[in-house]
């Protein structure tokens, strides 16, 4: 395994382990016993737990030592056994870890007030924590977990020790109450910032609280530090059944916050006091789902090519230039051209069927199929796009969101479109149900437009998202969406990183109506830069205009654009269209030299409005079949 450090420098999420103490109970243990002394008389069954929590998932599972320093141990007479006991539970753990797991040196708070509180000094209670941390070490740990502290100024003696005595990485965790807050009243900007000042690796929380609150501190954190941030949070608060003590958060609840960290910055998650490898195996697949893992990609002839582990030897994977004619173009550094025609309302796609007929005798690569834009309901895009394959014989670009499916769900339908000769996808997260006509509709959001190009790009490879064989590949030319006029544009720059990590293949912007912005952005990725296709709106009136800029999310339209449209829209109905015409072939002609396709949008359908944008392309003109026997719609797609 690569040294711990190596992998802070990378933005792959990582799973810790749930709770030692839980689970030692359940097995049997009283709770009034020493756990840390089963390092020595029971050591299988300290083995045991860690073992299920790797087998569940768990990259880094934490040595049993919370409470492994003299002062906690002298409570049970054993403070001299406090070196063997530190010594002992790292190896127990790298043991169980066994090259599939990181081990993390566990130290918690010394069980003691320190200065100005107490009577133990700032370099008494230093030292303490040095004897913990120097057993820790030579048991052999990869890397050092300070947790479940709520005074800072213990913590920081915690990290001064440890830098003392090692290099290694340190995660830093506090502990707060249901108000946000440590029990010293210390807000998370406030500890997350001497945290980060004080040289901790990475800041987080941990116990105390379950995720919700936890969540809520985190995005208070991510504004005052560019560290890596972790969540390990209590399965809920414990309540009292008849006399127990029962963590009620459910594996699936604990699994869905998981992906709400991952979104608040998060980059390590695990659990606390209640959290079992039930638990963390759902945080795991949430994670991995989300997270592109152990893949590496290289560029070949200007696509992506990726690499996974697993796959059969003897696997025949699709090239990117004979999965169809869009895809053979976009390899090839062909200038793509295609129209985004919306699903029907109802059963009857005559009409809709009729429209994209134009397209093909104009000579259009592909039609879009949108998937629910603005969480519309309409026919489903996959049966739209079977249905104009079929019929019509023009390829799809079909967009599949994640919205509406779960994991197993998406799975089923991606190789049912695979089956059916779908062949090009632009993957994409989806607008929220609140946006349409049934806000109370239950969105899914198992993983994002990220996790999604992952699974694709597996199942081009032969492997489903656990990397289990699928028998023959699928082969899908993988699109991704991409706002070039997004506020936080760090951001979505940051997760088109990932996106092309994961697989993508090209990617198409939300309309453009900024030229300039486009320009600096396709700079800004130039070091991950795949084939871009302008989204190009052909505005049909001052309305229009408003409505898309005021409420489409990532559409942008410039002042000056508003005040054209305005203008030409007082005159007249048609003076109001012809000016849109206008402004989009200008648009297309501006940005012509930085893209490699376009794809105009349809407003209300009508298909010879968006066709007469290709006005503004010289080199338009109806498609022939190319060298490699493409015409409008792949052999065998």
């Amino acid at each position: 395994m690569e040294p711990f450090r190596d992998i802070l420098e990378t933005d792959r999420i990582h799973v810790f382990d749930g709770a030692m103490g839980t689970q030692l109970y359940a097995k049997g243990v009283y709770i009034n016993r020493c756990y840390d002394e089963l390092n020595l008389t029971n050591p299988d069954l300290v083995q045991e737990v860690h073992s299920e929590y790797v087998q569940a998932g768990a990259d880094i599972i934490e040595t049993n030592t919370f409470g492994a320093t003299a002062h906690n141990l002298n409570q049970y007479g054993l403070a001299d056994n406090l070196r063997e006991i530190n010594i002992n539970a790292a190896r127990i753990a790298r043991a169980a870890a066994d090259e599939r797991a990181y081990v993390a040196g566990a130290i918690g708070p010394l069980g003691l007030r320190i200065e100005p509180y107490g009577p133990t000094s700032f370099d008494e209670a230093k030292d303490m924590f040095k004897v913990q941390v120097e057993a820790l070490l030579e048991g052999g740990v990869d890397l050092f977990v300070l947790e479940t502290f709520s005074d800072v100024s213990a913590m920081r003696q915690a990290i001064r020790a440890v830098r003392e005595l090692s290099d290694l990485p340190i995660i830093a965790q506090m502990t707060i109450l249901t108000d946000g807050n440590t029990s010293y009243g210390t807000t998370p900007e406030l500890f997350t910032a001497r945290l980060d000042e004080w040289g901790a690796d990475v800041i987080g929380l941990n116990c105390g609280v379950g995720p919700a609150i936890i969540l809520s501190a985190l995005e208070k954190m991510r504004a005052v530090t560019k560290k890596k941030l972790a969540a390990q949070p209590n399965a809920g608060l414990p309540r009292d059944v008849q006399g127990r003590q029962f963590y009620m958060c459910s594996p699936e609840y604990m699994s869905k916050f998981a992906k709400r960290f991952i979104q608040a910055g998060a980059k390590f998650i695990g659990g606390c006091c209640g959290t079992t490898p039930a638990h963390i195996k759902l945080i795991s697949d949430a994670v991995r789902a989300a997270s592109p893992r152990a893949q590496k990609v290289v560029m070949t002839s200007g696509a992506l090519a990726h690499i996974s582990e697993g796959a059969p030897a003897d696997l025949k994977i699709v090239p990117a230039a004979e999965r169809s004619h869009w895809s053979r173009k976009i390899v090839n550094g062909e200038f793509v051209t295609s129209v985004e025609v919306l699903p029907p309302k109802g059963v009857d796609a005559v009409k809709t069927l009729d429209s994209i007929r134009l397209l093909k005798d104009a000579g259009v690569d592909g039609v879009n199929i949108p998937d629910g834009a603005r969480a519309q309901s309409r026919m489903s895009a996959l049966a739209t796009a079977v249905l104009v394959e079929q019929q019509i014989g023009i390829e799809s670009v079909l967009h599949y969101c994640c919205r509406d499916r779960n994991l197993l769900g998406m799975m089923s339908d991606l190789l049912g479109a695979a089956a059916l000769g779908i062949r090009n996808l632009l993957l994409i997260t989806g607008d929220p149900p609140k946006m349409g006509p049934y806000p109370d509709a239950t969105a899914v959001f198992d993983i994002d437009a990220i996790g999604l190009t992952n699974m694709v790009n597996k199942l081009n490879h032969g492997l489903d998202i656990g990397n289990n064989p699928i028998g023959q590949p699928t082969a899908f030319c993988i699109g991704v969406g991409v706002n070039p006029g997004a506020i936080n544009l760090d951001e979505e720059i940051r997760r088109f990183e990932y996106k092309v990590e994961a697989g993508a293949q090209y990617a198409i912007t939300q309309p453009v109506f900024d030229t300039d912005q486009l320009r600096d952005f396709i700079k800004a990725i130039e070091h991950v830069r795949i084939p871009i296709v302008a989204g190009i709106w052909p505005l049909v009136s001052y309305r229009n205009a408003e409505f898309l800029h005021n409420e489409v999310p990532g559409v942008r339209v410039t002042p000056s654009i508003m005040e054209r449209m305005r203008a030409a829209s007082t005159i007249s109905k048609e003076a109001g269209r012809d000016e849109g015409l206008k402004i989009a072939r200008e648009s297309l002609s501006e940005v012509r030299d930085l893209i490699q396709g376009v794809q105009v949008s349809a407003p209300f359908g009508n298909v010879k409005y968006a066709l007469e944008v290709f006005g503004a392309l010289e080199e338009f003109a109806p498609a022939k079949k190319d060298e490699a026997g493409f015409a409008q719609k792949a052999p065998n797609a």
